[in-house]
């Protein structure tokens, strides 16, 4: 039995919270975001991710570490962690019994990434699934087109003399940016956030391109990368600036006016439309429970004769 519980998902059976929201005993945590990682008394997770809980969460924290397609055993289950393809170490967890197959994605993305490894699928019974980008209109154009754009973009803004500034958020996407400026030839220098979180990644074995902190006085020729919400003030010390932002919400009317930018670039490490539909193509499982996007995509699920269902805070799931 699993229930949701100010909407975190406990494991009653197991003792096992799912990405709690709040600190618990003991905590599955799919990845080192924020809305996903919480300082808890017991985390298990890869050990990529544990690292970089570490490094973000501080210390005086206890992990229990699990490689991914190893299993190992919780009370009457067998669980195994594998790649989710969204940041370095991310996974999606599978718990087995003699009941069925239980697969948690947290966050994914299919499809092809520069630092962190690529998701796999595993077919279930029973698939909660996030569906952040779950309605038709959000198809994201081809990778190489993307980076291509972004590029040019780089390009043309130190041609015109102006320094580009990226934003994209310190753990994972900045990385990935990282990567692709740095290894089409551009200079980087990046937030101090992002900075620390380069050294865990270089750490775990992903070695990025060359890089220095960010320092106004010498950012001239140099793409910048910061957060969304980074150190304004020391941005405003650059003489001239264009920015951009990547953001899978790139696809939306107006999202370079609504995140105040000169450039939007649909870069993303969650899944799209089509790649959520494929990836229910591939994992087979006979009930759908959806979170953490939009409840519509339920109705698109049933019109295509899946047995969809959006979860809803305090509810009571008995999953086989």
């Amino acid at each position: 039995m699993f229930s949701l519980v100010d909407g975190s998902l406990y494991a009653a059976e197991l003792n096992l919270w799912i990405d709690a929201s709040a600190g618990r005993e003991r905590c599955y945590v799919s990845h080192g975001h924020s809305d996903h990682a919480r300082r808890h008394a017991l985390i298990v997770a890869t050990p990529q991710s544990a690292a970089i809980c570490r490094s973000r969460l501080g210390d005086g924290l206890a992990f229990e570490t699990h490689a991914y397609h190893e299993p190992f055993e919780l009370g009457p289950a067998r669980l195994t962690l594998f790649p989710a393809g969204h940041v370095l170490g991310s996974s999606q967890l599978l718990i087995e019994n003699e009941r069925g197959r239980f697969v948690y994605t947290g966050d994914f993305k299919l499809g092809p990434a520069l630092t962190c490894e690529p998701a796999t699928v595993e077919r279930c019974d029973v698939l909660l699934m996030e569906c952040t980008f779950g309605r038709p209109r959000y198809v994201f154009p081809p990778r190489e087109e993307i980076c291509a754009a972004l590029t040019a973009w780089a390009r043309r803004t130190l041609e015109e003399g102006a320094t580009p500034v990226v934003y994209a958020y310190s753990l994972g996407k900045a990385q990935e940016a990282m990567a692709l400026l740095g290894g089409a030839g551009f200079k980087l220098m990046v937030h101090p956030a992002i900075e620390r979180l380069a050294r865990v990644y270089s750490e775990q074995g992903v070695e990025l391109p060359p890089h220095l902190a960010f320092d106004a006085a010498g950012a001239a020729g140099h793409v910048v990368i910061f957060p969304p919400g980074g150190n304004a003030r020391a941005l405003a010390e650059l003489r001239y600036t264009r920015t951009a932002m990547l953001t899978g919400w790139a696809l939306d009317p107006g999202a370079r006016y609504r995140s105040g930018v000169d450039a939007v670039f649909p870069l993303s490490d969650h899944a799209d439309f089509p790649s959520l539909l494929r990836y229910l193509e591939l994992a087979a499982p006979r009930k759908v429970l959806l979170n953490h996007g939009f409840k519509d995509f339920v109705h698109e699920l049933r019109r295509r004769g899946i047995d969809a269902e959006f979860l809803e805070p305090h509810a009571q799931l008995s999953l086989f």
